[in-house]
């Protein structure tokens, strides 16, 4: 049966799926447990979308900006037309927002939280490790996937998880990022978005940074 979902999703577009059992998620926050959204959940399956190398190879400000924000709705859309599929034949389930709307926000921090976090969700299914930049890196696209994810009462076994892609001893991301908001571990949210995201003059969102991302030696997968 796992395998079978796995083709819907890549038949509606993914590029990598990946499923991880519930009981991977002891060690999430409380109130971002896949049970605090859905309390019958069993299985989570997250899957992912490639992200067009060539937008990192431009100036950030525009193009960018503007396929990050197409971005989540593409996954959103796969997620939603996997769930019917999903309730069609199996069991129910759950599509999840791939970024906002969510309510958790820490104004002091500037920091925010989805309902699930995608890039930790993807680890534990087995898509990827994260990076000193906090960005997931997966073998093959390296950190070039946009994630998205869905519940469901299936009990699906989990799949393996990944090996590390982050180089061991690579800096370049944590020397590199001008507005110091990277430890390898987490990232101060506060400090990264006031430095990377602004308005032109016409009034459009731009993102003014992205240098983590462009910097690593695994930003676009293993060589």
């Amino acid at each position: 049966m796992k395998i079978e979902i796995k083709k819907i999703f890549m038949r509606l577009g993914c590029d990598i799926c990946g499923v991880a059992n519930v009981d991977r998620f002891d060690d999430a926050p409380k109130g971002f447990h896949p049970r605090d959204i859905y309390d019958e959940c069993k299985s989570v399956i997250v899957f992912g979308k490639a992200i067009p190398i060539g937008i990192t190879k431009v100036d950030p400000r525009i193009i960018y900006q503007h396929y990050n924000n197409i971005g989540p709705m593409i996954l959103d859309r796969i997620a939603y037309e996997a769930a019917l599929e999903i309730e069609k034949n199996y069991g129910c389930a759950v599509p999840i927002p791939s970024d906002g709307p969510y309510e958790y926000w820490d104004e002091e921090k500037s920091e925010g939280r989805g309902l699930l976090s995608m890039k930790h969700a993807a680890v534990k299914a087995g898509i990827g490790t994260l990076g000193k930049n906090t960005m997931l890196l997966n073998s093959q696209f390296g950190s070039m996937l946009n994630i998205g994810a869905v519940l469901t009462n299936l009990d699906l076994p989990s799949d393996p998880l990944a090996e590390e892609v982050c180089i061991k001893n690579c800096r370049k991301c944590l020397d590199s990022c001008p507005a110091g908001a990277l430890d390898g571990r987490h990232v101060n949210q506060s400090l990264c978005r006031r430095n990377t995201y602004g308005k032109n003059a016409r009034g459009f969102d731009v993102v003014n940074c992205n240098q983590c991302r462009i910097v690593c030696p695994m930003a676009y997968g293993k060589k």
